[in-house]
C-alpha cells in the first residue's frame, strides 16, 4: 500500500488546476508538468504504445497475454483539479489508523475534518486517510483515479500469471471544465469499452449521469446619479436578484437528492451597469432538462418585456450551451460492460453501490462518442474543496477492481 500512498502524494503536489477561462487545450500550462511525469513513468513500469498529443491526451497499452481473442478496455482518469477551490501548493497529510475522531487540517486556523460533520469518515475506522493542510483541495479527483490505474497497470507487468486482453489506458486534461473528453480520439484510443475510475466511495458503480448545461446570464442597467434617478435608473444588480428569485427556491444542490434536478448558480458580479450571472442546470430527465432551459427563456423574456420600452433594448441577454447527457442511452444496449465491473467487485468483497451520477465524468461524454464508458470509484470524498480526502485503502480496492475487471474480460468463453 505504500507504494500506492507515494505514487498519489507525488501527483497531488503538481499543481494541475484548469481555467474556464482559457481557450487552450489544457487550459493551464502547469497541466503539462504531470502529464509528462505520467508518459515516463508509462514508460518506465513497461507500458507499450506510450503517446501525448499536443493536447496532453495520453494513451498507452498494455498488450494481451493470452492466445485468443477478447475485447479490448480502456480505463480513464483525468489530470487536472477544479478551479473551485485552490490546488496550488497541495501539502497533503497522512493519518495512520484513524481513530474515528476528529482530523486537526490545520490548527492555526482552526480547520477541522469532524465526522460530526462528515459521517462518511466513520466508515474508514483504522485504516490510512490523506487529507489536505485545510488551505487547498487535495487532488484525489481524479489524481487517486490515475494512481489506481497505474498501480494496477504496473502489477499485471510484474505478474503476467495474471491473464488479460489488451488494455488501453487514457489520461486527459481539462474535465473539470467539462472538455476532457472534447479532444479524446476514441478511433485512436480503439477499446470495445472503457471506465473512467472517478467516483468517490468504495463500491460506487454508475452509468447514469445528468443531463448538463451551462448558462451565462448578463443583466443590463443605466446608471445615473441617484438624486435624480427617479423613472432614468435601471439597477442590473437588482434585476439580476428578481431573476434569481424566479427560480425554484427548493430546486438547488443543497436541497436535492438522487434523480431530482437542480440550477446552481455558481458565480455573481455586477455593477448598477451590467451584472453577470453564471450558472449550471442539471437533470437526469431529458424533458425535465429541455423545461429548465425553456423556464430561463421565461423568466428572462418577460422582464425583457416590462423594461423594453424603457430601455429600448433587451436587458437581459442569455447564453445557454450543453455540455453533456445522460450516458444511461449509450450504455444500456451494452450493459454487460456494468455487469462485469459489479461482478468484479462481488468477487472482492465489495457491496457494488449502482446510483446515478450527481455530476459527470469524461465518460458521459465518450459514450456519445462511441466509447460506452460506466464510472467506478476512486475512493474520494469531498471533493473540490479543503476537506478533500481518501483512505488508501479505498485507492488499493479500485487497483483490485481494475485487475478483476480485466480478468474477467479475459475469461475465455465456450
Amino acid at each position: 500500500m505504500q507504494n500506492i500512498i507515494d505514487r498519489f502524494i507525488s501527483y497531488v503536489v503538481i499543481d494541475t488546476e484548469s481555467d474556464s477561462n482559457s481557450e487552450t487545450t489544457p487550459s493551464t500550462k502547469k497541466q503539462w508538468v504531470l502529464a509528462e511525469k505520467l508518459v515516463q513513468e508509462l514508460k518506465n513500469i513497461g507500458m507499450t504504445e506510450v503517446t501525448i498529443d499536443e493536447n496532453a491526451y495520453i494513451m498507452a497499452t498494455l498488450p494481451s497475454n493470452v492466445d485468443y481473442s477478447v475485447p479490448t478496455i480502456g480505463f480513464i482518469s483525468h489530470f487536472d483539479t477544479s478551479p473551485d477551490f485552490t490546488g496550488t501548493n497541495v501539502k497533503p497529510q497522512i493519518f495512520p489508523n484513524y481513530d474515528g475522531g476528529d482530523i486537526i487540517l490545520n490548527a492555526e486556523r482552526n480547520i477541522i475534518l469532524s465526522p460530526k460533520y462528515f459521517k462518511d469518515l466513520l466508515q474508514y475506522k483504522g485504516q490510512t486517510i490523506i487529507t489536505t493542510d485545510g488551505t487547498t483541495l487535495l487532488g484525489a479527483d481524479d489524481k487517486a483515479g490515475i494512481t489506481e490505474i497505474v498501480t494496477a497497470m504496473e502489477f499485471l507487468i510484474k505478474n503476467p500469471e495474471i491473464k488479460h486482453g489488451k488494455i488501453r489506458i487514457g489520461f486527459t486534461p481539462d474535465e473539470e471544465i467539462g472538455r476532457g473528453a472534447h479532444l479524446f480520439d476514441v478511433m485512436q484510443f480503439d477499446a470495445d469499452w472503457a471506465y473512467t475510475m472517478d467516483g468517490s466511495q468504495v463500491g460506487e458503480l454508475e452509468y447514469e449521469n445528468f443531463n448538463a448545461a451551462g448558462a451565462k446570464i448578463t443583466f443590463k442597467g443605466k446608471s445615473v446619479h441617484p438624486g435624480y434617478a427617479k423613472g432614468k435608473m435601471i439597477n442590473s444588480m437588482l434585476i439580476a436578484n428578481a431573476f434569481i428569485n424566479k427560480l425554484p427556491k427548493d430546486e438547488i444542490p443543497q436541497e436535492t437528492k438522487g434523480y431530482e434536478g437542480f440550477f446552481h448558480i455558481h458565480h455573481l458580479s455586477g455593477s448598477i451597469e451590467e451584472t453577470v450571472l453564471e450558472l449550471i442546470i442539471r437533470d437526469h430527465s431529458k424533458k425535465k432538462f429541455e423545461k429548465r432551459k425553456e423556464l430561463i427563456a421565461k423568466i428572462s423574456n418577460k422582464i425583457n418585456k416590462k423594461f423594453g420600452e424603457q430601455f429600448g433594448e433587451n436587458i437581459v441577454i442569455v447564453e445557454i450551451k450543453d455540455q453533456y447527457y445522460n450516458m444511461k442511452e449509450k450504455v444500456l444496449p451494452v450493459k454487460h460492460i456494468v455487469d462485469i465491473a459489479e461482478n468484479a467487485m462481488k468477487e472482492l468483497g465489495i457491496k457494488p453501490l449502482i446510483k446515478p451520477i450527481r455530476g459527470g465524468t469524461d465518460g458521459c461524454q465518450l459514450s456519445y462518442k462511441g466509447l460506452p464508458c460506466p464510472n467506478i470509484f476512486a475512493g474520494g470524498h469531498n471533493f473540490h474543496g479543503k476537506y478533500e480526502y481518501v483512505p488508501a485503502e479505498s485507492m488499493q480496492k479500485a487497483v483490485k477492481v481494475i485487475i478483476k475487471i480485466a480478468q474477467l474480460t479475459a475469461l475465455k468463453r465456450k
